[in-house]
């Protein structure tokens, strides 16, 4: 690959380009984005190469396209490029969701949505933008890749030669059952501690609260810190897999409240056990 370019330029986007200029010193990046300044800081930061508003230029020659932009934008993007794309640049991207993904790039791109490769690198933190990206932050994580039936190998062995140049390691799974997993362990997640922070910011004495909050609270609520507007994106595009896992946890929680209620000590500790080591057998299995 000599020439890669990045569709949003943010952490994902940044840490992606500064892990594969890593690794292969000679690659030229083009960086395109929704603003001129977001995309100037990428420049000065040694992110990327080339800034372009120009997509027929910074696509001409390009080997692979990355869309690293809050999942919502992947269809107008597409559409964006659609008209300027040859049939030897891969694309692919970067967003939470797949199934929408997916749809969207079959419907946009017609006979070269055989040229698409869905993924969504394991990867992230509570900072965004182009200034918190880190050529590590793919070291050791997992990307997960779903290429569809129609999809050209020789498309799936860049993608999977661009990410483990990253240092990324690779899985490939269905649309489908990625955003079933995702919507369990990670979307969910999310919106928990979303609520739960939005739930006692609201109260009368939320200031007082969160001046007793700790360790416990912090490390609980982290990922509220999150960037608002992709969470809204995944919150929609997985919503049927999302109210799944909402609906499973509202039962689970009124349970907890009927133990409680009940006083019953033994069930409430046999609960807490039995959820105390499945956690630590995950943990200890990620160590």
């Amino acid at each position: 690959m000599k020439k890669i370019v990045i569709f949003g330029v943010g952490l994902i986007g940044g840490s992606a380009a500064l892990a594969f200029k890593k690794a292969r010193p000679g690659v030229q990046i083009v960086g395109m984005g929704r603003t001129q300044q977001s995309l100037q800081t990428a420049l000065d930061l040694g992110v990327i190469d080339l800034a372009s508003c120009d997509i027929a230029e910074a696509l001409q020659e390009a080997d692979m396209l990355l869309i690293a932009a809050p999942v919502a934008q992947t269809p107008a993007i597409l559409a964006t490029i659609q008209p300027h794309l040859n049939m030897n640049t891969v694309i692919t991207d970067a967003g939470s969701t797949k199934g929408d993904v997916l749809t969207a790039a079959r419907k946009v791109l017609g006979d070269q949505f055989s040229q698409f490769v869905g993924g969504h690198p394991i990867a992230g933190a509570e900072k965004s933008g182009v200034t918190a990206a880190m050529a590590d932050l793919f070291l050791g994580k997992t990307v997960v890749l779903t290429p569809s039936p129609e999809t050209k190998p020789e498309a799936v062995a860049m993608v999977e030669q661009f990410w483990t140049g990253c240092g990324a390691k690779l899985s490939a799974m269905s649309a489908q059952t990625h955003d079933s997993i995702f919507a369990a362990v990670s979307h969910l997640p999310h919106l928990l501690a979303f609520a739960l922070v939005h739930e006692i910011a609201a109260r009368a004495d939320a200031e007082q609260l969160f001046s007793f909050a700790a360790s416990g609270f912090r490390d609980f609520t982290r990922i509220a810190g999150s960037h608002p507007e992709m969470w809204r994106d995944i919150s929609l595009a997985n919503k049927n897999a999302i109210l799944n896992e909402l609906t499973a946890y509202q039962a689970e929680l009124s349970m907890l409240k009927k133990l409680i209620e009940l006083e019953d000590g033994q069930a409430l500790e046999a609960l807490f056990e039995q959820a105390s080591t499945a956690r630590n057998a995950w943990a200890k299995s990620k160590s």
